[in-house]
């Protein structure tokens, strides 16, 4: 992350816990559909075969929305920032972005853009610690050397 070249950013430990998560959920939801056998409880109906078969597709799924989370990344470059949250994603050219933000406190940076929105990068987020912090300063020097090099410009251009 040194330099001004091409940044690559996701978050570590989410993306860990999520997919521990997910493979819990997968083995917890096994589990279940295996014991899911004999009468339903009051005697008036039994288990099938396709409810186990139902019971591990909804650990499949909540497998699946536990991986949703290992979706978020930042890109950039010398042209702009390309952010990729759990919902949405957007790319961005440096006219459009004031600063970096990673307020105290705050579990994400952001993109604090010229209209004063706030753009959240959950990619860098504070539970990654150090990794977070370089992130965010790797951001903040492509987007000084593109102030820079706006500034020296001849006025003509």
């Amino acid at each position: 992350m040194t330099g001004t070249g091409l940044i690559r950013l996701r978050p570590q430990r989410i993306r860990l816990v999520c997919w521990v998560s997910a493979a819990v959920l997968l083995v917890l939801f096994a589990v279940i559909a295996t014991t899911l056998t004999g009468p339903t409880g009051n005697g008036y109906g039994t288990f099938q075969r396709g409810d186990q078969l139902a019971m591990i597709g909804l650990g499949v799924l909540f497998a699946l929305g536990a991986l949703l989370f290992t979706r978020p990344r930042v890109e950039a470059d010398e042209r702009g920032v390309r952010v990729r949250n759990i919902i949405g994603s957007y790319e961005l050219p440096w006219e459009v972005v004031r600063g970096i933000r990673f307020d105290r406190g705050a579990p994400w940076a952001a993109l604090e853009l010229h209209d004063d929105d706030l753009l959240p990068v959950v990619a860098l987020q504070a539970a990654d610690k150090q990794l977070a912090v370089d992130g965010v300063r790797a951001l903040r020097r492509l987007h000084q050397a593109h102030l820079s090099a706006l500034t020296d410009r001849p006025a003509g251009h």
